[in-house]
């Protein structure tokens, strides 16, 4: 349903992940009109058709046939409909912005943002959150800090004059749930996994260790193991801790990593794992700007619909 029938839609913008599909349709001025949410990652996508996914979801929607619309996230991965190349980095948004991808075999005009690309002694790569990235410094010509971006590959992002300067990932997502899936700490932790509360005292007991400067998160994880069959430890305790050693591990290291003179970090992230990070950044010293992560993908979208079709430049040409 359209929020307001007041406003035609401008554009589509897909956040497109490997398992999740969301889909909103924005006026020229990144007010969100109406939006779909669905189960619709790549997987299930490449199965039954990138494109057929896309104009049924804009269909449910009203769209018109001739909406154009911009798509970040795995859509554009090798495995994904059409592979969006990595834009090497230093970057700003009108470098990423170019080397959209554009989708030759249907009559809308559809670009994917590309990913960004680290080359040298430290190789890193990212797509999707490079989206989120364009929302953040829309409207902030020259933006320059520390951007945290938790999740199942965590990206810590230094943005200097606008653009892109170099960038670290950390698996912390995946480590957490391979640990509590698939080693002998799932015996210790079971569904207690899902439901981490940041205020839980095991939590902050976890990031004291992580922080602590002799930490050793191998040599640290079997106590949990340890703790249950000795001393009764209980899987909420078990996992909060846990949770606390991985994340408290992440911001550890991006601490020691980061400018003396950076302490404020820009976290993209909400809900739970907003709490989480927002408690474990501020153990580690950091001050946190939330941006909401929905809020950032959305702006970011966007921006790159400005960038593409909307600007001045672009009405001019």
């Amino acid at each position: 349903m359209f929020v307001s029938r007041d406003e035609e839609p401008a554009f589509a913008g897909a956040d497109w992940g490997t398992s999740r599909f969301r889909l909103w349709l924005m006026d020229k001025a990144g007010n969100v009109l109406a939006e779909r949410r669905s189960d619709d990652g790549l997987d299930a996508s490449r199965a039954s058709g990138f494109s057929q996914v896309l104009e049924c979801h804009l269909a449910a929607l009203g769209a018109p046939a001739n909406l154009p619309v911009v798509v970040c996230g795995m859509a554009g991965s090798r495995q994904g409909w059409v592979e969006a190349s990595y834009v090497d980095i230093p970057a700003d948004p009108a470098t990423i912005l170019a080397a959209s991808a554009r989708i030759i075999d249907t009559k809308r005009d559809i670009r994917i943002v590309p990913g960004l690309a680290q080359q040298g002694a430290k190789p890193n790569v990212m797509r999707g959150e490079e989206t989120q990235l364009l929302g953040l410094v829309h409207g902030k010509p020259g933006f320059s800090g520390l951007v945290a971006m938790p999740g199942t590959h965590s990206k810590w992002v230094h943005l200097e004059g606008g653009r892109v300067s170099r960038f670290s990932t950390y698996l912390t997502g995946e480590l957490y749930a391979l640990i509590c899936s698939q080693s002998i700490l799932r015996h210790s932790i079971g569904a207690a996994a899902e439901s981490v509360d940041a205020d839980h005292p095991g939590f902050a007991t976890g990031l004291e260790q992580a922080l602590a400067p002799d930490f050793s998160l191998l040599g640290t994880l079997f106590e949990l193991r340890a703790a249950m069959l000795l001393n009764g430890q209980g899987e909420d305790e078990a996992a909060a801790k846990l949770s606390g050693m991985v994340i408290g591990s992440e911001a550890a290291d991006a601490r020691a990593k980061a400018p003396a003179d950076i302490r404020t970090v820009q976290l993209i992230a909400s809900g739970r794992m907003e709490r989480l990070y927002r408690k474990a950044l501020g153990a580690a010293g950091f001050d946190c700007e939330t941006v909401d992560a929905d809020d950032a993908v959305r702006k970011g979208l966007h921006a790159a619909a400005t960038g593409l079709w909307f600007s001045s430049r672009k009405e001019t040409a």
